[in-house]
């Protein structure tokens, strides 16, 4: 074997030897890698699967529990998932213990309705404010809040030194149409005189001319004093000046009723214009309403309201609409409506609150205890009542319509049909176990 041949023979088993150790370390690599991932395989799923063994069991426990919903694999939940929000199981001992009870519906009678609160007032038309008419100084008071008073009866007495100028006036009008009648009536009996010794030619034409200017001189003065007289006379009537020069203003009242208020105190002096007393026809009230634009069509002239003031909550009120407001107010966004309340026993007040009920049709719906109405994320519902046999119940919350109240009860306008049963008694308790069935799923 020659030298090259030699070499070619060493480099060939460099290479096979090379060749032999790569193989052995990928194999080697290979085998570590299948290792590894098996061992962490076993490791994930004994992980998993004591996860799952936990889950189910935390599942089964809590499923046995009343109006508890767990999750479920895949996202669903322990029962039915699509009322878990809405209904609730209860057993006869916790339909017992939450004094739980439930029975049909009563359908009747009910205006589907709006309530706008309002405010009793009194009828202006029936009220007068009396006050001061010049500026004067109180002398007497002569009634007090709530005293029932006649027609020309006298409430407040003034002094003023305006009102004895207005007295005086008055005299000397009244003094200077006594003298402008006498010489007016001697204007005419000297008129009559030369008429008379004209015909006889007894006297010039010019005596008889003359007689006849003084005469329509006479009558003349005389129609300007008795018009001086007339506009002293109203000038004091405005005042309520008396007839005497005293200076004393008699304010007297112009209707019969009951003094609302009094602000008059003996000895102070008032400016003009300044209130003193208020009085009113208390058989006759006003119900003053401001109404939101979107019940503006509700309200009508002739039609009839009826309200609850809270002084007597289980008795209902009526009014007639005697005023619409023409537009509504551009700052609160409401129609004003104004109705004549009779209250002929007296026993509203001006100034009461109310609470305005107005529907204009009159349809059949559910009436159910107010307390049986539950308020469930804002909404109110009612919890219809599906009886196992056994004294316990399924509950399912139901979104209702109310209508107007009254005595106690509420009516549905919208929900409930003839034949539902419905929890009258409980609905809280009931509420609180739908409460605790849908809080928010825990991680076992």
């Amino acid at each position: 074997m020659t030298a090259l041949d030699d070499r070619a023979e060493r480099c060939g088993s460099d290479r096979l030897r090379h060749t032999a150790r790569s193989g052995v370390a990928a194999a080697l690599c290979g085998a570590l890698l299948v290792a590894g991932a098996c061992g962490r395989s076993g490791g994930d799923d004994s992980v998993e699967e004591k996860a799952a063994t936990k889950r189910t069991a935390g599942a089964s426990a809590m499923a046995d529990m009343p109006g508890m919903t767990v999750p479920m694999e895949g996202g669903g939940k322990v029962g039915d998932s699509a009322t878990a929000a809405t209904e609730v199981a209860l057993s006869a001992a916790q339909v017992q213990h939450g004094g739980v009870r439930w029975e049909p519906v009563a359908m009747g009678a009910a205006a589907p309705a709006a309530t706008v609160p309002g405010q009793v007032v009194p009828n202006e038309d029936r009220t007068a404010r009396l006050g001061a008419t010049v500026q004067a100084r109180v002398t007497a008071v002569r009634v007090r809040p709530g005293d029932r008073v006649s027609r020309g009866q006298v409430l407040v007495t003034l002094q003023s030194p305006e009102a004895g100028v207005a007295q005086s006036d008055v005299a000397k009008a009244r003094a200077e149409v006594t003298s402008q009648r006498a010489q007016a009536a001697y204007a005419r009996a000297a008129r009559e005189r030369a008429e008379r010794l004209l015909a006889l030619k007894a006297i010039p034409r010019q005596d008889y001319e003359r007689a006849v200017a003084d005469d329509e001189l006479a009558r003349a003065a005389l129609a300007q004093a008795e018009a001086e007289l007339r506009r002293a006379r109203s000038t004091a009537e405005q005042i309520g000046a008396g007839a005497s020069a005293s200076g004393e203003i008699a304010l007297s009242a112009p209707l019969a009723g009951v003094v609302l208020a009094r602000t008059a105190v003996p000895g102070a002096v008032v400016e003009a214009g300044a209130p003193l007393v208020v009085i009113t026809d208390p058989s006759s009230l006003w119900l003053a309403i401001d109404a939101p634009e979107t019940l503006a069509a509700l309200f009508r002239m002739g039609g009839r309201l009826r309200f609850v003031v809270p002084a007597y909550p289980a008795d209902t009120f009526t009014a007639r609409v005697d005023a619409v407001g023409a537009g509504l107010d551009p700052t609160t966004r409401t129609l004003p409506v104004r109705g004549v309340v009779p209250n002929g026993d007296g026993r509203l007040k001006p100034e009461m609150l109310a609470s305005v009920v107005e529907g204009r049709q009159v349809a059949s719906a559910a009436l159910v205890p107010e307390d049986a109405v539950q308020l469930l994320d804002g909404k109110p519902v009612v919890f219809v009542a599906h009886p196992d046999g056994k004294g316990g119940a399924h509950f399912m919350a139901r979104q209702v319509e109310l209508g107007a109240r009254s005595g106690g009860r509420v009516a549905v306008t919208r929900g409930l049909a003839a034949g539902d049963v419905v929890v009258t008694r409980g609905a809280f308790g009931v509420k609180a176990q739908l409460k605790k069935g849908s809080m928010p799923e825990m991680e076992m």
